[in-house]
């Protein structure tokens, strides 16, 4: 049968690549933080016999995405034949073949380097200002003054050109991947103050490159979801079933495997397997559950007073093999316009883009609550704030889901929300609640004891 390619579905055909390209841009594009993103700035500090000495930042500028252990991980390509004669404040996991270098042997000598950061622990003389961290970078809202990492390499073997080239092909890992980093460019030089900011000063020259976030790119399954519950209705609307995976089909199993990213596929039961023999990069080990998400998020709308309303805030980790540090939770709710009082977490407002709801960032308290707990066999790991936040008596309403959140993220994380149709609803909703025989019996009791009443 002969295919007529018709004006229809021409159009049909540009309709669905415009739908495509407009879903990976908004999948790149956060517009809860339209300005985050890690740049990557290299400093050139002084001139040597035959290269440079340069300092390079990596700076955070992610309000609620944080990067956690095992650290970042940066990586580039020489233009020409430059090596790093050496380093402080990181190394390069690998020195390369630097045999032809007779006198003294560089620190790394591999046309793609790949650096990390050193631990504090560190010994002083690798140490340099801003550095070691062990990788780790604060989100921008939570921390600015960890929310960066400097180190310095001297970099040789430049010959003729004594000043010179951009690297190429920045890459960084902070810690999974999904970071798609700009070429280098020139920018202004970096100035700093001195003397007590009474003198500026200014570097060399200064390259950069911004790196940012997709959750396409890394093709990273959900890990959280959201569940919810309310003090008007008894019913617990659950995690979506299926919400960042399936469980084993054996009921009894208690541990489950789950796979972090999308691209990773298994065959075979890996049921009684230990930790030791799995790879932690690529794989949980978390409790069974329909969900069978590594954390949960509840919200559970708890009071309904005549100027508040209070909310309980809850986030359990089912993950066995790991704890979260620094964790944040961020929730997106109309509510937050209004003043808020946060009992045991520390929390901010953020500014968004295009959304008429308010956003509010919540984290741990330092040496408090600043950790989320991996699961053992006895318990989850668990933390727990209430939210008091003042009414807007113009648009407050129990109706219609308004008081559950409309989007939850953590630690930098889209959470899987339940369908709204499933949302607990108020007893005298559009869903007739059917009287059972001892209601009924009540009621017919109490209205023969008024006629009585009324006769006698």
């Amino acid at each position: 049968m002969e295919f007529i390619f018709s004006p229809i579905w021409g159009f049909a055909l540009k309709l669905t690549l415009l739908l495509v390209s407009l879903s990976s841009l908004s999948d790149c594009y956060d517009p809860l933080d339209p300005n985050g993103n890690i740049t990557v700035t290299f400093d050139t500090l002084k001139w040597t016999d035959g290269g440079y000495v340069a300092r390079v930042t990596i700076q955070n500028y992610y309000q609620y995405r944080h990067v956690e252990k095992p650290g970042w991980k940066l990586g580039w390509t020489w233009a020409e034949d430059e090596v790093i004669w050496s380093m402080g404040g990181a190394f390069a996991t690998q020195q390369g073949n630097c045999s032809s270098f007779k006198s003294q042997t560089p620190h790394c000598c591999m046309k793609t380097p790949v650096i990390v950061d050193l631990e504090p622990t560190a010994a002083p003389e690798n140490l340099t200002e801003d550095c070691c961290h062990g990788g780790i970078l604060s989100a921008w809202a939570v921390t600015p003054s960890n929310s960066f990492s400097s180190f310095e390499i001297d970099i040789r073997n430049l010959e003729g050109n004594s000043y010179g080239n951009k690297p190429l092909n920045l890459t960084l890992m902070a810690p999974v991947p999904g970071y798609t980093c700009s070429p280098i460019e020139d920018a202004d030089p970096t100035v700093s103050s001195v003397i007590g900011g009474r003198r500026e000063i200014q570097v060399l020259r200064t390259w950069k490159s911004t790196c940012t976030y997709s959750a396409f790119l890394a093709k990273k399954v959900p890990f959280c979801c959201v569940s919810l519950s309310t003090f008007y209705n008894p019913t617990v609307t659950s995690c979506p079933q299926c919400s960042c995976g399936c469980r084993d089909a054996n009921p009894g199993t208690d541990s489950c495997v789950r796979f972090i990213f999308a691209s990773v596929h298994i065959h075979e039961s890996r049921e009684g397997y230990s930790l030791s023999q799995l790879n932690s990069d690529k794989l949980d080990m978390v409790q069974c559950t329909d969900h069978m998400c590594p954390v949960r998020v509840h919200w559970h709308v708890k009071n309904n007073y005549m100027s508040h309303w209070r909310v309980k805030l809850t986030i359990s980790n089912y993950n066995y093999a790991k704890n979260y540090s620094d964790w944040n939770i961020l929730v997106q709710h109309p509510g937050f316009s209004q003043n808020t009082t946060t009992y045991s977490f520390n929390s901010t407002a953020l500014p968004t883009v295009g959304f008429a709801d308010e956003v509010a960032l919540f984290w741990g308290i330092t040496s408090y609550n600043n950790e989320l707990l991996q699961a053992d066999d006895k318990k989850l790991g668990s933390l727990t704030t209430e939210i008091l936040l003042d009414k807007d008596s113009k648009t407050f309403t129990l109706s219609n889901g308004w008081a559950f959140p409309r989007r939850i993220y953590f630690n930098g994380e889209n959470c899987e929300m339940p369908l709204p149709d499933t949302y607990p609803m108020l007893p005298n909703g559009s869903l007739s609640q059917k009287l059972t025989h001892s209601q009924f019996f009540l009621i017919l009791l109490c209205l023969t004891a008024k006629v009585l009443a009324i006769w006698l």
